[in-house]
């Protein structure tokens, strides 16, 4: 698809919106709008303008140290960095299969990761919007506005959060930037001591976490006829999935369906990914945008994340969970094979898989193979090796080449986010269609298209900014490129 909505007659009387940076969401970007002077929207751009560099200058590394470094791509997600690179490299020391105990330690791992960043994002980063509307009143239009309405959920966020921080904490050394996965296994034992300690908070995240999906579901019904068109652009959806069709996001192959829901292709295994996802670059942008190799760069982008995976899926293998995804889809009722392409439709999804992560957790402090001393596997060497694993916001492959002297030659990452990228820049540029064309924007329009991208829950990099109150900057510009006026937003008003 086009990056440019339509073409202008008089390219020169266009004027340039800015939204720069993006709040609440984890890192720097920004958007801009082109507007004629009727002010009909004639292109929409997302642009990443970080440059991170972790591909290079993991290059000449020893192999062992990767899955320590890449984590620092992210405050916010370095488990899934983490585990994603020594998934990876388990293949180079021939760790084809895990021991059982490895596997469920990185599992638990996983999962607490999980249900704590998902806790973030809808408690700290959408319920603003969610909770009071997406033109509401900036000042109360963050966390502290939903803790001072809404005390008790507020609470419930940061509770369910620390939980998964201390899953992590447990299973890799330290809450954020942990060390419990190498290259062939884990690093570290769960004691009984420590089991117990995660069983005994469950019940009540349990609880949490049902009431959490009853609400999401009740807010999305309720703004129905909102939140079903908000943004919406039929697409592909990619994910990894399980043994027999299951939900699985530690492990997988990977499986694509095209809009319609029709299997694209399946049972690929994440060695063979290049066989089906390639990748291009624009120079508006750091991010790369893969696509589907067969259907081509125009039409062969896609989505990944919880909207995908819930419905990539053939069912989930926790019962309450999987409980919800049929509520979820009788809701849209969707036929078989249909897919709800509404991005709003994330945050329902986020929180089935919320929900989902705390039943697994459950599943694994039960399960006395956890408990077990044998940590590590080995077998024939290789020079190459690549992890797949589903991070809170999508599918994340890491791919290394590592050379004779056990240093890494090639890096190629492909995170949540760059996956989602074209989808990003569809899904706002349909916003703005719907809510900025003809109209002078404003900061309540504006937040339109944040809460757009918010939907996605994107990593741009390793930041976050708090409550909401990004500085806004909006410049109008005249065909000249003289500024013709600038409004800024300072965190209190416009």
């Amino acid at each position: 698809m086009s990056s440019s909505l339509e073409k202008a007659d008089d390219p020169t009387k266009l004027r340039r919106v800015v939204i720069d940076p993006v709040s609440r969401v984890e890192g720097h970007g920004k958007v801009t709008i082109l507007l004629d002077e009727a002010g009909k929207v004639h292109q929409v751009r997302l642009h990443i303008v970080e440059f991170r560099g972790f591909e290079r200058f993991i290059q000449g590394r020893p192999y062992w140290e990767v899955p320590v470094m890449v984590q620092r791509l992210c405050g916010i997600c370095p488990v899934s960095h983490h585990l994603c690179a020594s998934k990876a490299l388990d293949l180079v020391v021939g760790a084809r299969r895990l021991t059982e105990t490895a596997e469920k330690v990185r599992r638990l791992m996983h999962y607490g990761q999980m249900l704590q960043s998902h806790a973030l994002h809808f408690f700290h980063l959408a319920s603003p919007d969610l909770l009071f509307g997406f033109g509401s009143d900036l000042a109360k239009r963050n966390i502290v506005g939903v803790a001072a309405a809404f005390p008790e959920l507020a609470k419930q966020g940061i509770m369910l959060r620390k939980y998964g921080q201390e899953v992590i904490r447990i299973t890799a050394g330290k809450r954020v930037h942990g060390t419990g996965a190498i290259p062939g296994g884990v690093n570290k034992q769960v004691t009984a001591a420590e089991r117990d300690e995660l069983l005994a908070p469950l019940p009540q995240v349990l609880e949490w976490a049902r009431g959490a999906v009853k609400l999401v579901a009740d807010l999305h019904l309720s703004h129905r006829a909102e939140y079903d068109r908000f943004g919406t652009v039929p697409s592909s959806f990619l994910s990894l999935v399980g043994e027999g069709g299951k939900l699985d996001l530690y492990d997988g192959t990977l499986r694509a369906r095209d809009h319609a829901g029709q299997i694209l292709f399946d049972g690929v295994d994440p060695q063979d990914y290049r066989s089906q996802i390639e990748e291009n670059v624009r120079s508006w942008s750091y991010m790369k945008f893969p696509f589907i190799g067969s259907l081509g760069p125009d039409v062969g982008w896609y989505r990944v994340g919880p909207l995908a995976r819930i419905q990539n899926c053939d069912f989930i293998d926790t019962p309450l969970a999987e409980e919800a995804r049929q509520q979820f889809r009788a809701a849209f009722a969707v036929p078989e094979n249909g897919l709800v392409h509404a991005p709003l439709a994330y945050h329902w999804a986020r929180i089935i898989e919320l929900l989902h992560s705390a039943e697994v957790i459950e599943r694994l402090l039960h399960d006395d193979a956890l408990l077990g001393d044998e940590l590590l596997a080995k077998g024939p060497r290789a020079k190459s090796g690549v992890g797949i694993i589903e991070a809170p916001r999508g599918t994340l492959i890491h791919h290394y080449e590592v050379n004779d002297q056990d240093l890494v030659t090639e890096c190629n990452l492909i995170v949540s986010t760059t996956h989602n990228n074209q989808a990003m820049n569809e899904t706002i540029r349909e916003v703005a269609r719907q809510y900025l064309d003809g109209k002078e924007p404003t900061e309540g329009l504006l937040n339109h298209v944040e809460v757009a991208i918010r939907a996605y829950d994107p990593c741009l990099s390793c930041a976050t900014h708090a409550l909401g109150k990004m500085p806004l900057t909006l410049e109008f510009v005249d065909p000249s490129g003289a500024l013709v006026e600038r409004l800024v937003r300072d965190g209190e008003s416009l």
